[in-house]
């Protein structure tokens, strides 16, 4: 724990009234993103409490209501700047300007007019006396390098007005507060001055100021928050902005920053940070790997490019950024499946990859394309396609020999090196023992919990030289040629042989249809209904009238011994 850190809480008064509330969103925040649903919830929560059963005479005065923390670090020029609380901090203070707004200038009674200074004193910087200076001296400014409504903010906080041409987050909020004060004021006008001072005095907010950005980032990331998340790619941005407003280049790179944003939001869709967090993961391998680190342990992401004051981000920003967007428009044109970049057989191997066990493929694909990329992007055919082979049949063998993806990060860190270092991609010090391979193979089970599964079937319906490209959002699923729920139940019902990848809608309607039946399902004869794209089962659906255990047992020989040959033919066995 750092030795200076001032926890306080305070009510929303007590924060944003005191002469020092000085408050700076910094640029490596995100864009503003509450919409109507969380402010509904907000003010619901609020009404709820400082108005119980709709009555003012049932508060308790000694109540609370705890909105969140705020994490705050003063820097150098003696702003609070926010790392967490941003959202809720700004909706506080959109409620409080359209609370302030409803006042008017003919006030009702002395309630109100003290009511009012007080939401002035948080709104604007004041002077010796609690007056505030001019409208214009706020305390809040944003400084978000992406977003560009914060002047709507700015001016709305200024004038409280957000005419219809105010289209921002910002204005669609403070309509929708000023929409539920006068809603409240019609119906019951005699309680209107208890809600805001309430707000002001019970609710509570958790300020905690922090000696360095480093160590509230650290406080910031053991805390649930109830608004956005900040990224590491957040922070990262702040480093480019920075970076770019010393050559006066500030301008450019927003734009450029946008499109890598916009790029990443259509490739990922990450379970945890956000899709840009992605592909600076993957650029971190390439760098990585120029170093000559073959350690199987990865920093984390942001203690990666933090090193030496994110020296690799800023010494030679123009180049590492325009690596970033390069890297990131090769993989938007792998999602998409892109004809006019990469030949029929490039996307069959990246679809079968895209069904990997793992997304290590994805890190050591990514380094590859940066070192042997050419001027234009572009790749050249022969290599590639040979590459994409080598890995494909390793990472499907090492997966079956030594199941789990800690023991695969040696060989293949160790081939980013070699990679980086212009050697062949050859996993020489890997290969697999034949005769142990064959083994292993011949006696693992596939069944559909392991990831393996599916990935044997693509890598097999996908080495057929006739089976198309399919669309890039298709969803593939195991399918048992042989119904499970038919009888009699065959032994090796479970065998790879019985199985397949077919498309979700079709898997679901075929689930346990005869072979027969699901034939015209594969074929697409069912009216209304389209067929397979997976060329082994229409042909299968074309020339057989049944699929039995003798068929599963041939079928399982035949895809085994075709990987087999397909690890041999990539060099991989000694």
């Amino acid at each position: 724990m750092p030795k200076k850190l001032s926890i306080n809480q305070k009510n929303v008064m007590e924060l944003l009234s005191a002469r020092d509330s000085d408050f700076l969103i910094p640029d490596y925040q995100r864009p503003y993103a509450w919409e109507e649903l969380e402010c509904s919830a907000l003010w619901d929560d609020i009404y709820t409490f400082a108005l119980p059963d709709s009555d003012y005479t049932s508060f308790d005065e000694n109540d609370e209501y705890f909105l969140g923390p705020i994490v705050v670090f003063k820097n150098h020029n003696s702003k609070l700047e926010i790392i967490d609380g941003q959202q809720r901090l700004t909706t506080l203070l959109l409620l409080l300007r359209a609370f302030y707004e409803a006042f008017g200038n003919s006030m009702r009674d002395e309630n109100s007019q003290d009511t009012k200074r007080e939401i002035a004193k948080c709104i604007w910087k004041t002077d010796p006396f609690g007056k505030p200076v001019t409208p214009l001296t706020l305390k809040i400014d944003s400084e978000v390098a992406t977003d560009n409504d914060k002047k709507e903010f700015t001016q709305i906080l200024q004038t409280g007005q957000a005419p219809d041409d105010f289209r921002s987050r910002y204005a669609v909020n403070y309509r929708f507060f000023q929409s539920k004060i006068h809603d409240f004021i019609t119906k019951t006008p005699s309680y209107f001055s208890y809600l805001p001072i309430r707000i002001l005095c019970n609710c509570i907010l958790l300020p905690i100021e922090a000696e360095s950005q480093d160590t509230a980032l650290r406080i910031f990331s053991t805390l649930n928050d109830r608004g956005k998340p900040l990224s590491d790619s957040d922070i990262f941005k702040a480093q480019f902005y920075k970076a770019a407003a010393k050559h006066n280049m500030k301008d450019y790179f927003i734009s450029q920053w946008k499109e890598l944003e916009n790029i990443c939001e259509k490739i990922f869709l990450p379970q945890t940070g956000v899709p840009t967090d992605e592909i600076f993961t993957r650029y971190m391998y390439y760098e990585r790997a120029k170093t000559g680190n073959r350690k199987s342990t990865t920093e984390a992401l942001r203690k990666f490019y933090e090193a030496g004051n994110y020296k690799l981000l800023t010494e030679n920003y123009e180049l590492i950024f325009s690596n970033l967007l390069t890297l990131a428009n090769f993989w938007l044109n792998v999602s998409i499946r892109n004809t006019d970049v990469f030949s029929k057989r490039i996307l069959q191997r990246l679809i079968v990859l895209s069904y990997a066990p793992n997304s290590m493929w994805t890190y050591i694909t990514s380094v590859y394309f940066m070192q042997n990329k050419r001027e234009d992007g572009t790749l050249d055919e022969e290599n590639f396609y040979n590459f994409l082979n080598k890995i494909t049949a390793f990472i499907w063998a090492y997966t079956i020999v030594k199941p789990g993806i800690g023991s695969l990060r040696t060989p293949l860190f160790d081939e980013m090196v070699n990679i980086v270092q212009e050697k062949d991609t050859s996993f020489r010090d890997y290969r697999f023992d034949s005769t142990e391979l064959s083994r292993l193979l011949h006696s693992f089970s596939f069944n559909g919990n392991r990831p393996i599964t599916k990935s044997m079937l693509v890598w097999w319906a996908f080495s057929n030289p006739e089976q198309k490209i399919l669309p890039p959002r298709t969803r593939l699923e195991i399918e048992h040629i042989y119904a499970k729920n038919r009888f009699p139940v065959p032994q090796n019902i479970e065998a790879l042989g019985n199985k397949s990848v077919l498309e979700k809608d079709i898997n679901i309607r075929a689930s346990d249809y005869r072979f027969t039946d699901k034939a015209k399902y594969y074929l697409g004869l069912v009216p209304g209904k389209k067929g397979t794209q997976i060329y082994e089962l229409a042909d299968m659906a074309k020339t057989k009238h049944d699929f039995d255990e003798h068929d599963i047992q041939e079928r399982t020989a035949a895809i085994l011994n075709a990987f087999m040959d397909f690890v041999a033919d990539n060099n991989l066995l000694r």
